[in-house]
């Protein structure tokens, strides 16, 4: 089962889940780990009997069968141990692959999240998080080894001796109860060091991807002093962590020897008095030392449910978090009504903007503040859930659409192109099946042919993460060859042509207006371009966050000095 968007998840329900959703094979681990556990519980009573019916007597019979036993308790062990730990390593390893899965799922869903984390806090939850939070088979699973271990040991030493028996199913549970006691602090500290290893790494994601921006600007050091500082607290909530391991550690084995040398020397007591036999004394020092491991797994189930419900604490931020954008179920639009259009639309800076984008039409948007266009992309893209107004695709509200038929009409193009590793042929694809043909003609029409042929091997050409190794304005160029690749009905552009240089600025103008001049497409351009703004048939600018002006790129230069200030140069 999966959480739905926006259902309400706590971290009890993920550790849960994780628990039901793998039972069966689960409960094949608790059964073969619990088997060895109880196997090797069985080494010393062997060893006990052994003693007195072959060694006391001499007696060759029962020595034969003693070592019989012990062979096949051995053998028993060694499988038990690693069919049980087999399926336990799966069950946790499913587990975390597919808490993966969610994160990114819901990181990637097209409707956004409500979670405010950066990537790289992101990036920690779906590693670091997911691994942890999946312990919990593991911790469960040998958790219940442990306790039958122990049950079975107490059986055992009451068949021996009632009080013995008493005195071990009284003082191990008391045990277990006082290392449980250090769990709240254990888990308050991991959460805060996952917390703080998230915020770290989300702070070295920033730095590293800005990093060329902050040696232009020399603010490189600062930014050190900065991750420096981050780094150390990191530090600090680790140690914090580490010693609280440790004291439970400390704790844990300081505990099981005391209560182990109780049981050895009353037992010892008892020997000598008579009332159990040497082979009887012999299994009682075996158990009561072999209680002392399943004492201690049970102290390091208890710190990996900590951490488990820590790291499951942050995995339900982000499954149950709330999407950003409201969709609705309409899977058709009405084709006569506008591709886009705005009514009265109020967000952060705009007031009252309306706009429209018929189909066959290229508009034009020239925002004297770039905070209007900043927030006119996001009521386009629908990530502005929040705004007023009425923002409508193909006649319907946006919040009306299904989120696959919204995807497929409007596509936002910023100039802040993501490319990813991969060719340059992958990347304009991007899933699409166009032919060669049709990947020249875009790459022609985003005056983009140079990076192209600049390399031998062509649009094969390999690219790093981010396309890293071109420059700013080839990035851009190959992201509007890939939005006009996709020919979605209404295409939205951020200043598609600021990283280039004036002739290839002209005839990237060109080109786009060639390859969405379409009766049944509409594009809306944000750029103060005047080579681009000429080719549209609509200007219409923002200041102020209103309409101040609607018209040609020729009437407004002529009649409107704010304008012709703004664009001509």
């Amino acid at each position: 089962m999966t959480f739905a968007v926006g259902e309400e998840v706590t971290a009890g329900r993920v550790l849960r889940r994780a628990l039901g959703r793998h039972r069966k094979r689960l409960a094949l681990g608790v059964f073969w780990l619990s088997l060895h556990q109880a196997t090797e519980a069985a080494v010393p009573v062997t060893i006990g009997i052994f003693v007195d019916r072959a060694v006391s007597t001499g007696r060759l019979e029962p020595l034969v069968w003693c070592v019989l036993m012990m062979v096949g308790l051995f053998a028993v062990l060694s499988t038990a141990w690693r069919t049980g730990a087999r399926h336990g390593v799966r069950s946790a390893e499913y587990e975390m692959h597919q808490l993966r899965l969610e994160v990114a799922q819901r990181v990637l869903d097209p409707r956004g999240h409500r979670t405010g984390m950066r990537a790289g806090e992101l990036l920690s939850i779906a590693t670091s998080d997911a691994e942890k939070a999946a312990l919990v088979l593991r911790a469960v699973a040998i958790g219940i080894a442990a306790s039958t271990a122990l049950a079975v040991s107490s059986v055992v030493l009451l068949l021996i001796d009632v009080p013995l028996g008493v005195g071990v199913l009284v003082g191990v549970p008391l045990l277990v109860v006082g290392i449980q006691a250090l769990s709240p602090l254990l888990t308050r500290r991991t959460s805060d060091q996952q917390e703080s290893v998230a915020s770290t790494t989300a702070l070295a994601t920033d730095l590293v991807s800005g990093l060329r921006a902050l040696r232009g600007i020399g603010a490189q050091h600062n930014a050190a002093e900065r991750y420096r500082r981050s780094s150390q607290a990191t530090l600090q909530a680790t140690l914090k962590a580490a010693s609280t391991n440790g004291l439970q550690d400390g704790v844990t084995m300081a505990a099981s020897g005391l209560l182990l040398a109780a049981v050895a020397g009353v037992a010892g007591w008892f020997a000598l008095n008579g009332r159990i036999s040497i082979g009887e004394l012999i299994t009682v020092v075996g158990l009561a030392q072999f209680v002392a491991e399943p004492v201690s797994t049970l102290g390091y189930v208890s710190q990996v449910l900590a951490m488990a419900k820590a790291s499951a604490g942050r995995l339900a931020t982000v499954l149950g978090s709330a999407p950003l954008r409201v969709t609705g179920s309409a899977v058709s639009v009405n084709p006569s009504a506008p591709l886009l259009e705005l009514s009265a639309v109020r967000h952060k800076s705009l007031d009252g903007v309306s706009l429209t984008v018929r189909r066959g039409e290229l508009v034009g948007v020239l925002c004297y503040d770039p905070r209007d266009a900043d927030a006119l992309l996001a009521v386009v893209s629908g990530r502005a859930p929040e705004h007023e107004g009425t923002v409508a695709v193909g006649g319907l509200a946006m919040e009306e659409l299904d989120i696959d038929l919204l995807r497929r009409s409007v596509l936002v193009e910023q100039h802040d192109t993501d490319l990813f590793e991969g060719t340059l042929r992958s990347n304009l694809l991007a899933g699409s099946q166009a032919d060669e043909g049709r990947l020249r003609e875009v790459v022609v029409a985003a005056a983009a042919t140079d990076v192209i042929d600049a390399h031998a091997d062509g649009l094969d050409h390999p690219l790093t993460d981010r396309g890293r190794t071109l420059s700013g304005g080839q990035r851009q160029r190959l992201g509007l060859a890939r939005a006009l690749l996709a020919e979605p009905p209404v295409l939205v552009l951020h200043d598609p042509s600021t990283a280039v240089d004036a002739v290839t600025e002209e005839v990237l103008a060109e080109g786009l207006v060639e390859a969405r001049a379409v009766p049944s497409l509409g594009t809306l351009v944000l750029t103060s371009s005047p080579a681009l703004l000429g080719k549209m048939h609509r200007v219409v600018v923002l200041a102020d966050g209103v309409v101040v002006a609607v018209g040609s790129h020729a009437e407004l230069a002529a009649q409107d000095e704010a304008y012709a200030e703004a664009v001509l140069r």
